[in-house]
């Protein structure tokens, strides 16, 4: 999942949602008094603190979806069936992760398709967790099926009315699992540790098209009987829906675009270099082995750049701006398909092992299509805010190798720490090393630990068994501990450095200086990330009439590129550049991205009449935004009215 050039925390402010009564059968056991606590083991990096499940006793093989989508009441119901492995002969219990579902009936299956009732019972709502279930099953069945629905609210789900579509025709729905709101859609072991291959048969109204992270036939029937299928294992985080006015347009025989049908050709165009993005990463790390490589874009209120659901990326809108400039996404979300889909994390503490190794990924199939300049300007950006950033973060979030979780939400614990000081220690390795002798060694950890969940001790273990030998005097122990386990950044860090950055550095102390703009003959060639240069070059104000000037010649304000104005809103504001104001309380009402909106909010709620503003233009956005933006941005509110 990218989420580059964050400047504020993802911490998320999600309810949990109604309590419900499950239709259990009389010999359920009576339910506890207490929502008990996920369970913690600091002595195992594999052990995921954020979830009940019990893998080590059981685990999931594979699910068999039959789901029907409602969406005049929100909700998807019908049955997920289980191929389970028992590891414990002793164990009699199967216990799974839900969130706001309502459960009907559990039942073993028997190989001749006979049925039989097992109790079970859904403990009381733990409010980052959600609700244990515990199933009883002392004879070990293969096969146990659930009949469950959602909720409207399910925190996994957004469902969206025509009107907040690109064509305001059709309504539209689509998942966002990552990183445990999946069991708010489907009862499961929800944790990366676990990987099952999955089928599913859904029906929905006939005019929307369904799609899965699965075998999603290009040439498939608009009819609202769709079936999938899953043959590669993948984690729960990974199990992706969308339905809505979709069509397809190939980029190549392997990937293409879904899009609504007024967005379809923007993004193809936008995205044609995505065949060869996959070409340069296969020479790098391998074959791709997910088959297809597609891209859904979804409607503006995505709540994130983009999520790597294996075979169906789904990508927001807001990095389609003509040029290419925002591509880099793609070239993330593509490389998740070795770092994160391919290789797991096991537990959200490890976060990193995903992120960071993406991020350096993403890197080199950048420089190998657009350049090195292009990937070393994006570095700096990335490594720039994470220094900004660190600075207000506890030492402990700092590290790569992240305490055991234990209570804490695992969104809340995801910073660009994982990301980019994941990605930096992989450039030291390689800058060590050599690429001559890092790329084998990456590739052979994605090679060995395909379709597999890995922590950060066996990483290191691989890394001093494959890598270290071929250099003993490269890297020190201290050198891992610094970056592993301490704090912030080494200070023996090498920092990216652009030389086109250095003449945008350049064309702003002249201006500031002298007060002579750049000349357009000058940035007319100005990529995206030249012009984040300049304007975070700016510091935290500049004189009215500065703001003015600039904005005449380079029109700022109202710009569609969302990282100019996830940037030049919040300076527009703290300066008190009124004339920005509108556009930018239009832009946040429009767009639901958090990483480009919360800046924005950030710097509106610091004076009762930026709050105002704030408050009216998210009374307009609330129904278009994912829940997950919506708790962030009420939150922010809630703490600024408060004050």
């Amino acid at each position: 999942m990218r989420t580059p050039f964050l400047l504020i925390p993802l911490a998320v402010a999600l309810a949990a949602g109604c309590s419900q009564e499950p239709a259990a059968p009389a010999a359920t056991a009576p339910t506890a008094q207490k929502a008990p606590a996920a369970p913690v083991n600091a002595e195992n990096r594999s052990h995921d603190e954020s979830s009940y499940a019990e893998p080590e006793k059981v685990v999931i093989k594979d699910i068999a979806l039959d789901l029907k989508l409602d969406f005049d009441a929100k909700q998807i119901g019908g049955t997920a069936t289980y191929t389970l492995e028992w590891k414990d002969k002793d164990a009699k219990q199967l216990v799974l992760d839900t969130r706001e579902l309502n459960v009907a009936k559990v039942e073993a299956v028997a190989a001749d398709g006979a049925r039989s009732a097992l109790p079970f019972v859904l403990a009381p709502v733990d409010k980052v967790f959600g609700s244990k279930l515990t199933i009883e099953a002392p004879a070990q069945p293969t096969k146990v099926e659930i009949s469950y629905h959602t909720a409207p609210t399910a925190s996994g789900l957004q469902w969206l009315e025509p009107s907040m579509t690109e064509g305001k025709q059709l309504p539209f729905m689509f998942s966002q699992s990552q990183a445990i709101h999946a069991r708010s859609w489907v009862p499961l072991q929800d944790t990366p540790s676990v990987r099952f291959t999955y089928s599913a048969h859904v029906t929905s109204r006939p005019d929307v098209m369904v799609l899965m992270s699965a075998d999603n036939d290009p040439k498939a029937t608009r009819d609202g009987d769709y079936t999938f299928k899953m043959p590669q294992p993948i984690p729960s985080y990974l199990l992706a829906i969308a339905a809505g006015d979709l069509v397809f347009e190939p980029i190549s025989g392997r990937s293409g675009v879904w899009a609504e049908p007024t967005m379809v050709g923007k993004a193809a165009k936008e995205f044609e270099d995505t065949e060869k993005m996959i070409g340069a990463a296969e020479k790098l790390y391998g074959e791709y082995r997910w088959g297809r490589y597609d891209m859904l874009v979804l409607p503006p209120s995505f709540p994130f750049g983009g999520m790597e659901n294996p075979r169906l990326t789904f990508a927001t809108p807001t990095v389609i701006v003509g040029d290419k400039s925002l591509v880099s996404l793609v070239a993330h979300e593509l490389a998740h398909s070795w770092s994160g889909n391919l290789v797991t994390n096991a537990s959200w503490k490890d976060i990193w092992l995903n992120e960071g190794f993406t991020t350096y990924v993403q890197g080199r199939i950048t420089e190998a299509l657009y350049g090195k300049e292009m990937a070393e300007m994006e570095r700096q950006i990335d490594q720039t805010d994470l220094l900004a950033e660190v600075k207000d973060m506890s030492p402990a979030d700092q590290a790569l190798a992240l305490p055991p979780l234990n209570e804490r939400d695992p969104d809340e614990a995801l910073s660009q720490v994982a990301y980019v000081k994941g990605s930096w220690f992989l450039e030291f390795l390689e800058q060590r090393f050599g690429r001559e002798v890092f790329d084998p060694f990456l590739r052979g950890w994605f090679n060995d630990h395909a379709f597999q969940s890995a922590n950060t001790d066996q990483f290191v273990e691989y890394l001093k068994k494959n890598l270290l030998p071929k250099n003993p005097n490269a890297v020190t122990e201290a050198e891992l501990t610094a970056w592993l386990d301490q704090p912030g950044i080494p200070a023996f860090a090498a920092k990216a450095q652009s030389r086109n950055f250095s003449n945008v550095d350049t064309a702003r102390i002249a201006w500031e200086g002298t007060g002579k703009l750049p000349t357009n003959q000058l940035t007319a060639e100005w990529s995206t990330q030249e012009w984040v240069r300049f304007i975070d070059g700016l510091g935290a104000t500049q004189p009215l009439d500065k703001l003015a000037a600039l904005d005449r010649v380079f029109k700022f304000t109202g710009t569609p590129n969302g990282e100019i104005a996830m940037r030049w809103y919040p300076l527009a504001i703290r300066s008190g550049y009124a004339e920005a104001t509108p556009a930018a309380s239009a832009f946040i009402e429009r767009v639901g991205r958090r990483k480009l909106i919360m800046p924005i909010y950030a710097e509106l709620v610091k004076t009762p009449e930026g709050l105002d503003v704030a408050k009216a233009a998210f009374e307009k956005a609330k129904p278009g935004y994912h829940p997950i933006t919506t708790g962030s941005v009420q939150d922010m509110l809630s703490k600024a009215e408060a004050k």
